[in-house]
């Protein structure tokens, strides 16, 4: 498997919305907060071109990714891959990739899940560390990591 990734642009808005709505939705529903408006407009104050790329396996559009540089590192955000590509380890392979690149920049990376998310146990699984629950999500942190060999390639 090829991951390519590419910048996103103000145009992937509404293809990365869809992508999040289908993703999230489920897991939004088991907490009785999914409604599609609030959802548009969490992506949309969220949406940030500069920092989002679109994620490729082998050619094919498979999802997306936000690095954004925060003011203690790197907030990691909207990692949303395509259901068909859920359970494949294509997620790990994508996150080593990204942590590859934070480990080699030296910087810390933080994220926020849902809670009751079966991506706590993902992010868990790759060395990230919870720190602190909100009211809607759980949030966590990874610490740079130095020497370590690269999974995604």
């Amino acid at each position: 498997m090829h991951i390519v990734f590419s910048a996103a642009t103000p145009e992937d808005f509404k293809r990365l919305l869809a992508l999040r709505l289908s993703v999230m939705r489920e897991h939004l529903e088991r907490l009785g907060r999914f409604d599609s408006d609030r959802a548009r407009a969490r992506f949309s104050a969220g949406f940030a071109p500069a920092f989002t790329r679109l994620v490729h396996l082998d050619g094919a559009f498979a999802g997306c990714v936000t690095l954004r540089p925060g003011g203690e590192g790197i907030e990691l955000e909207h990692f949303y891959l395509r259901p068909e590509f859920h359970g494949q380890g294509t997620g790990s392979r994508i996150l080593a990739c990204l942590l590859e690149e934070t480990d080699q920049a030296g910087q810390r990376v933080h994220l926020g899940v849902l809670k009751q998310s079966p991506a706590r146990r993902f992010y868990e699984r790759h060395g990230f560390v919870f720190t602190h629950a909100g009211e809607f999500d759980d949030y966590f942190i990874r610490m740079p990591r130095q020497g370590t060999p690269s999974l995604a390639r």
